[in-house]
């Protein structure tokens, strides 16, 4: 999976945070780095709350997310390169001060680069990615990678590197394996609406105990 650094300009604003963070979510679900959504989305509003706490509301700042190795890198830009963001203990009922802490509670790392005409604050957040176009999923993904590569589809390690249009073309083999599998079942005599209400069960058990893995 390509995953290519992308940028947004926005306006810190308060009213503005929720977006930042549904844009955030949007984008690292496309990548396939669903473990990763909550944390980045916390970091990515308290970035940006920095810069309207300390900077001003109405600043004119960008977000710019890209991938550094195997982490997934945030930075928000703002252009008063004198407002630098300290970390500083805040009890729990402190109403603020509390911001970088919480970014540096669900980090792997953070910091912050003074330009003569802007700062940029990061974070970056390990992934459990080999590289940064590696997938995450472990052996039930790669036994679907292999299924599907005797499907009729390119091997999926070449899958891995090609446009979105070839993983839409491995989209549509998945789905008709389901529908074969499916179709097996019945002709065994399996109740198929049971079979899909536990195949989800599963997915959700397993997907709710992968989230709940504490960052490294």
């Amino acid at each position: 999976m390509t995953r290519k650094p992308w940028d947004l300009p926005f306006v810190a604003e308060p009213e503005g945070l929720a977006a930042l963070r549904r844009i955030m979510r949007l984008h690292l679900g496309l990548w396939g780095l669903h473990d990763v959504i909550d944390a980045a989305e916390l970091c990515v509003s308290e970035l940006a709350s920095n810069v309207i706490n300390h900077v001003g509301a109405g600043t004119p700042g960008t977000l710019a997310v890209s991938m550094n190795g195997n982490r997934v890198r945030i930075e928000v830009h703002d252009p008063d390169s004198r407002a630098l963001p300290t970390l500083v203990e805040a009890s729990m009922e402190a109403e603020a001060g509390r911001g970088m802490a919480l970014v540096s509670a669900v980090a792997d790392r953070w910091g912050v680069q003074s330009h003569a005409d802007r700062k940029v604050t990061w974070c970056e957040l390990a992934t459990g990615l080999t590289s940064p176009n590696d997938h995450v999923g472990g052996a039930r993904v790669a036994r679907a990678e292999a299924m599907l590569g005797l499907y009729g589809t390119a091997p999926f390690p070449q899958l891995a590197r090609q446009s979105p249009l070839t993983t839409a073309v491995a989209e549509e083999a998945a789905i008709d394996l389901i529908g074969d599998v499916l179709h097996w079942l019945r002709a065994h005599g399996c109740d198929v609406d049971e079979a899909l209400d536990r195949a989800q069960m599963h997915f959700e058990v397993e997907t709710s105990e992968n989230k709940d893995v504490p960052l490294s």
